[in-house]
C-alpha cells in the first residue's frame, strides 16, 4: 500500500524540478530571516542566486551540530515565535539542547510523512500500535504518534519504562505494533518471558524501529524473538524527526520524502559529494521546513543512497540503513572501529545474547578494547573450559573482522544494565585530548 501515490511515485525529472524549486526558495528565505545564514553564506561568498541546478548545493557551506547549539534557543527560526506552536529539543547531555520548532503547516507535514514511512512498512487502520519512546522533548514518541493517528491506527502512548506493565497492555489491548528502540524491545522480550510469557504468543506482528544504529543480524533476533517483521526508519530532530526515511516491505533500504529532504553523501573527512554507490556520511537540506530549516546539515551517520526505482513501485531514492556515525567510531591503535561490526559478529554466534558493552581504555601508550558481552541461559553451564572455548571463538571472530584482537569478557545473564531508551554501547575511558 502506498499512502501518497502522487509524490512517492513521481517522475524523477518532474521530482527533481520540485526539489530545484523548493531549495531556492528555502535558500531565499533563510537568507532574508535567519542571520546566522545570511552571515555564513556571505563568508563563503555565496548568494540563493548561485543556485542554478540541484549540484549548485554542493556551493554551499554546511550547518553542524555546533552551529544549531550555538545559536540556542532560537537563533535559527525563520518564523517569529507567536507562529511557533510546538518546541521539541535533544537531551542535551553534552551540553545545551539543540532546539528545533514547528509552524502549524510544518506538523501536518511530519505527520503526512510518518503516515507515508508506517504505511510502507505495513500499518493498517486495524492495528493497535503501542509506543514505546519516551514521550516529552524527544521528537520520536510524539512524531510516530501523529502519524499512526493519519493513518487511522489505535495508539496506545505507553511511553518508556515499567516493563511489566507494557506486557500486560500488549496481551489485554491486543497489540499488533511495536514502536521503540531495538535494544528496548528486547528487553521487553526478555521481560515477557520472565513473566512466563512466550513473546510469540502475543499479537504483535510488526515492529517499527529507530532512535539508534542497530545491524541486520540485531534485526533477526528480533524477529525471532517476537515473531514479527523488524522495520527501521529513520529522522533526526535537527531536520524534523521521525518521517526522512522508512523501510517498505519489498526491498531493502529506507524510502527518502526526497519532496521534502535534498539528501547527499558527503566525504567525511573532506566533505565532497560523492555519486550514488559510495558510502559516506548523510548530509540533508530540508524543503518544506517552515519554522527552523537547515540547509546542509551534517548528520554524522554513514550510509548509500540507491536511487533505482523499488519494486514496490516507489520512484524516491533508498539510503541504506545507518552503518554507524562518524562520532561513535573508535580509533584503536590508529584502526577504524565501528559497534555495529561487534554487533554484527556477536549476534552471528551461538551461546551470547543481544546484550553487550564495548570498553576501551589505555595501557600505556597502547589503547585497550574489551568487549562485554552476556551469555545465554543455555550457554552458562559453569564449565570454565566451555567458557574458555567461547571467549576464543569470539575473540578469533572479531579479530578477523576488525583487524585487531580484542579481549572478550562473558558475563552473567542479564549483568548488563537495560536501557529504556537508546542503548549505551560504548564506555571509553582513555584520557580526554586537551
Amino acid at each position: 500500500m502506498i499512502w501518497d501515490r502522487k509524490h512517492e511515485c513521481m517522475d524523477r525529472e518532474e521530482l527533481q524540478a520540485l526539489q530545484l524549486e523548493r531549495l531556492k526558495e528555502t535558500l531565499h528565505r533563510v537568507y532574508r530571516r535567519v542571520p546566522y545564514y545570511r552571515r555564513l553564506f556571505d563568508a563563503h561568498g555565496v548568494v540563493p542566486e548561485d543556485l542554478h541546478t540541484l549540484e549548485d548545493i554542493q556551493k554551499f557551506p554546511f550547518t553542524t551540530k555546533a552551529a544549531l547549539r550555538d545559536n540556542y534557543p532560537y537563533g535559527l527560526f525563520a518564523v517569529p515565535l507567536k507562529e511557533v506552536v510546538r518546541l521539541h529539543a535533544s537531551s542535551g547531555t553534552t551540553g545545551k539542547p539543540i532546539v528545533v520548532g514547528y509552524t502549524r503547516r510544518d506538523l501536518e507535514t511530519w505527520s503526512e510523512l510518518v503516515a507515508r514511512i508506517v504505511t510502507q512498512a505495513g500499518v493498517i487502520s486495524e492495528d493497535v500500535v503501542q509506543i514505546t519512546f519516551g514521550y516529552g522533548l524527544f521528537t520520536g514518541a510524539f512524531g510516530l504518534h501523529y502519524g499512526l493517528e493519519r493513518v487511522g491506527a489505535t495508539i496506545v502512548p505507553a511511553s518508556v519504562g515499567n516493563s511489566e506493565k507494557q506486557i500486560m497492555l500488549m496481551k489485554d489491548f491486543g497489540t499488533t505494533v511495536l514502536v521503540g528502540t531495538p535494544s528496548y524491545v528486547l528487553h521487553l522480550g526478555e521481560t515477557a518471558r520472565s513473566m512466563g510469557i512466550d513473546p510469540t504468543g502475543l499479537k504483535v506482528r510488526l515492529g517499527l524501529f529507530g532512535a539508534e544504529a542497530w545491524s541486520e543480524e540485531m534485526r533477526r533476533e528480533l524477529e525471532k524473538m517476537w515473531g514479527m517483521k523488524a522495520t527501521d526508519n529513520y529522522g533526526l530532530s535537527e531536520v524534523m524527526g521521525p518521517g526522512v526515511c522508512g523501510e517498505c516491505t519489498v526491498a531493502p533500504g529506507m524510502h527518502i520524502a526526497e519532496d521534502h529532504f535534498l539528501v547527499e553523501i558527503v566525504d567525511p573527512e573532506t566533505g565532497e559529494a560523492l555519486d550514488y554507490g559510495r558510502e559516506g556520511e548523510v548530509v540533508i537540506t530540508t524543503l518544506t521546513k517552515e519554522a527552523c530549516p537547515v540547509i546542509r546539515y551534517r548528520t554524522r551517520d554513514i550510509s548509500v543512497i540507491n536511487p533505482e526505482p523499488c519494486p514496490c513501485g516507489r520512484t524516491t531514492a533508498r539510503l541504506r540503513r545507518i552503518a554507524g556515525r562518524t562520532d561513535d567510531m573508535l580509533i584503536i591503535s590508529g584502526v577504524n572501529v565501528f559497534p555495529s561490526q561487534i554487533e554484527s559478529v556477536l549476534m552471528e554466534i551461538k551461546g551470547v545474547s543481544p546484550h553487550y558493552q564495548i570498553v576501551v581504555d589505555k595501557k600505556g601508550y597502547l589503547d585497550y578494547l574489551e568487549v562485554q558481552v552476556e551469555m545465554t541461559e543455555e550457554a552458562f553451564t559453569g564449565s570454565f573450559k566451555d567458557l574458555e572455548a567461547l571467549e576464543e571463538k569470539i575473540r578469533r571472530r572479531l579479530q578477523a573482522v576488525l583487524s585487531i584482537s580484542p579481549r572478550v569478557r562473558l558475563l552473567e545473564p542479564h549483568s548488563i544494565e537495560r536501557s529504556q531508551g537508546k542503548a549505551k554501547r560504548v564506555i571509553d575511558r582513555r584520557p580526554k585530548k586537551q
